[in-house]
């Protein structure tokens, strides 16, 4: 099993079960070889993957992520060792663990070391699998840390909010033979203040977690870039926007920095699912 090269990437809350039906089939007959998904508030990840897998053919399904303090090692070895089972190896785990605010306010939790944490957990999953290596299980690693776990004990990596610059420090940890499979970010807008109005729209949400503002700190962005609306200068570097082919430059320069994979996510006004579909055709491995 491998993800391919190019997947789209959506966030399960954003459709109804309806939607879901109507989109599903869209997108596999573009040539999206994975679709990924996260989990946060609404769709349980796994009960959500089986039904993911229920209603393509042949498409990969990917969490991204599976949430660690959701289920305990034991749910989460059998559970990917079920929906592999009863859908012909099409599912790949991608775990991570999170955040404060997701963990501890909406779980009850303790918040742990994340790499420490993350590191127990994986152990506790490979003792209860008569083959762990191989396994198609990939880490949401942003720090260097949590990228060095995902190198050694699993498949690989699936970075978020990132660019090409982080994608090139993530390649070098990895190593070769690992998977590092990239989420960005796309709005087909040529207007510059309609683009980054909507960038500013779906990044509003991702500016309120340390560990998305840590790493991009890290990657050399300000304080102030990543402050109350944001700079515009931020908003380019999370989401490409323009014409089809100044898309494809960027997703071009996450493959030259060494993604074997990249998932397009659409950015479009809320609940405006034709536009996510025309991003996704226009970008499409069958052709635009």
């Amino acid at each position: 099993m491998k993800p391919g090269r190019i997947g789209a990437w959506y966030s399960s809350d954003k459709l109804t079960v309806k939607e879901w039906r109507e989109f599903l089939p869209a997108i596999e007959a573009m040539g999206y070889e994975t679709l990924w998904y996260p989990e946060s508030r609404g769709f349980e990840s796994m009960a959500f993957g089986s039904f993911l897998l229920n209603r393509t053919k042949t498409m990969t399904i990917g969490s991204s992520i599976a949430n660690i303090y959701a289920r305990d090692a034991l749910s989460c070895a059998t559970g990917m060792n079920t929906l592999n089972a009863i859908s012909g190896e099409r599912y790949i785990l991608g775990l991570g663990v999170s955040h404060i605010p997701l963990v501890e306010g909406l779980r009850g939790h303790e918040y742990r070391k994340p790499v420490a944490t993350m590191r127990a957990y994986l152990e506790q999953m490979r003792a209860h699998l008569d083959h762990p290596d191989g396994w198609p299980v990939v880490l949401a690693a942003l720090g260097p840390r949590m990228l060095e776990l995902a190198g050694e004990l699993t498949a690989g990596a699936v970075p978020y909010n990132v660019t090409p610059t982080h994608t090139a420090k993530a390649k070098a940890i990895l190593g070769g033979g690992k998977w590092l499979a990239v989420e960005q970010k796309v709005c087909l807008e040529t207007d510059p203040a309609k683009a980054r109005a909507l960038a500013r729209a779906e990044l509003k949400r991702y500016m309120a977690l340390p560990n998305y503002c840590n790493n991009w700190l890290r990657e050399g962005f300000t304080q102030d870039d990543i402050t109350g609306e944001g700079s515009d200068r931020f908003m380019d570097a999370m989401v490409a926007w323009g014409d089809e082919a100044a898309i494809q430059a960027r997703l071009n320069e996450h493959f030259d920095a060494g993604a074997t994979h990249v998932c397009i996510q659409p950015v479009h006004e809320k609940g405006d699912l034709a536009a996510a579909l025309r991003t996704l055709q226009a970008l499409a491995p069958n052709g635009g």
